[in-house]
């Protein structure tokens, strides 16, 4: 029995000795994480297409759209197919589709949560699936929003390129490689990417990107490019960015954030599947007439039409120094659905005629992206450039947030020893206790 009494004194000794250990290292990382606080776009977060002033676009956004200004959906627009309930939950109001100004379009439909507007044009019909339509104020403050989406731009900017990360242009192609398990900063000036045929990017799974573009104005259609091919390290290769298709089940472009902080035109070839989320938040994009963009787009206002889509793939990167907080229900990233054949060559997708669900436009069709291939996949990832070992750099600023991954075995050897004192301080604990039961006796 006083073996049973002494082992349990022991563990109780060992257990109190330990925690006073544990928690004041907790509180050490708590006063870390305040500083490392995980930064994401705000409420913009939460929509693929969030636009200060007017959107004019058709067929179909697949995530939540937000307008500031006046939406013109004439042709047909569907909204939110590709929504989760629990990203329908996050939205303020619930509401997948907000126009603040007027809409105009006689078939706009809202496929999952509400809808609300300030105005409708004569003849406008806006339906909601999963939801209700209303009329009335906005929930969202469009101008307190932008500003501070204006400030995180020029904050990310302001973010040196990333030690050891290259900028390479070789021909058509333009590769850029970080090796930094974090966050990997690039900065280009829009000559420079807007010569580009084809962009390369090579970094590890699970590391935030960010390629701040420098200049007043973008055309990607300036060169023709088609192409993002991204690495995807248990292939060893690059993978064409696509909507069925993407390097490290979509990890890569979840993270994956192209910042125009003064830009005041962007405009996207329409050939192109662009990879990646957009944030542009002074200038008109142009999503061209083909072609979608594989993440969200915040801009000052957008157009688009023909086949032009914004994808449901949300940016879900934490980000240094911004002055936006990460809103709750922050979308998570979305499976890939393997493209049965993937180094098949992908073709435009056709979106303006009637779908397969009547009156619904943009749904119930095939969802690949308008990749323009020159040439069969095979010879484009021969093409690949050689991109160098991602291996370089020191880790990111710690602004970055804690909750990226910790790649250093910092805390092993504290604990071990602090597991060893925590054993002595139980087997005193023991000690007393005889001592204390031997005088009684």
């Amino acid at each position: 029995m006083r073996i049973f009494t002494s082992a349990a004194a022991l563990a109780v000794g060992g257990s109190l000795a330990l925690a006073g250990l544990i928690a004041p290292a907790a509180q050490a990382v708590g006063a870390v994480g305040a500083d490392q606080e995980c930064r994401s776009l705000g409420v913009a977060n939460l929509y693929g297409e969030f636009i200060e002033g007017d959107d004019t676009h058709t067929p179909d956004a697949e995530g939540a759209v937000a307008v500031g200004g006046n939406a013109n959906f004439t042709g047909g627009f569907s909204v939110g197919q590709e929504l989760t309930a629990a990203e329908v939950d996050a939205l303020p109001g619930k509401n997948a589709l907000v126009v603040a100004g007027k809409i105009t379009g006689n078939n706009t439909q809202v496929m999952k949560g509400n809808g609300i507007y300030g105005s409708k044009a004569d003849g406008a019909v806006v339906q909601a699936h999963a939801g209700a339509v209303s009329q009335g104020a906005s929930p969202i403050d469009f101008e307190a929003e932008f500003a501070k989406l204006r400030s995180a731009a020029a904050e990310l900017a302001a973010v040196p390129q990333t030690a050891g990360a290259t900028v390479q242009a070789d021909g058509p192609k333009l590769a850029f490689t970080g090796g930094d398990a974090k966050y990997n900063s690039f900065t280009v000036d829009a000559v420079t990417l807007q010569g580009a045929k084809e962009i390369y990017l090579k970094v590890p799974a699970g590391a935030v990107t960010v390629v701040n573009v420098t200049g007043g104005a973008y055309d990607m259609a300036a060169a023709g490019t088609t192409d993002f091919h991204l690495w995807d390290e248990e292939k060893s290769a690059f993978v064409l960015d696509d909507k069925l298709r993407s390097a490290a089940g979509g990890a890569i472009r979840a993270k994956l954030l192209w910042n125009f902080p003064s830009a005041t035109k962007v405009v996207k070839n329409s050939a192109a599947a662009w990879a990646g989320t957009v944030l542009a938040p002074n200038a008109a994009f142009d999503l061209g007439s083909g072609g979608p963009v594989n993440g969200s787009v915040i801009a000052a206002s957008l157009t688009g039409k023909g086949s032009a889509e914004t994808h449901h793939y949300p940016f879900t990167g934490c980000l240094p120094g911004t002055t936006v907080p990460t809103p709750t229900g922050t979308p998570t990233v979305p499976p890939v659905t393997p493209s049965g054949s993937p180094t098949a060559p992908v073709t435009p997708s056709a979106t303006t005629g009637p779908s397969g669900t009547p009156g619904v436009p943009g749904t119930g069709k095939p969802s690949t992206s308008a990749s323009a291939s020159p040439g069969p996949s095979s010879s484009r990832s021969s093409a690949a450039p050689a991109a160098p070992s991602a291996s370089a750099g020191p880790s990111a600023p710690s602004s970055t947030g804690d909750s990226l991954a910790h790649t250093g075995s910092g805390p092993v050897l504290p604990l071990a020893i602090g597991g060893g004192v925590a054993l002595a301080a139980g087997g005193g604990i023991v000690l007393a206790a005889r001592r204390r039961a031997a005088r009684k006796a």
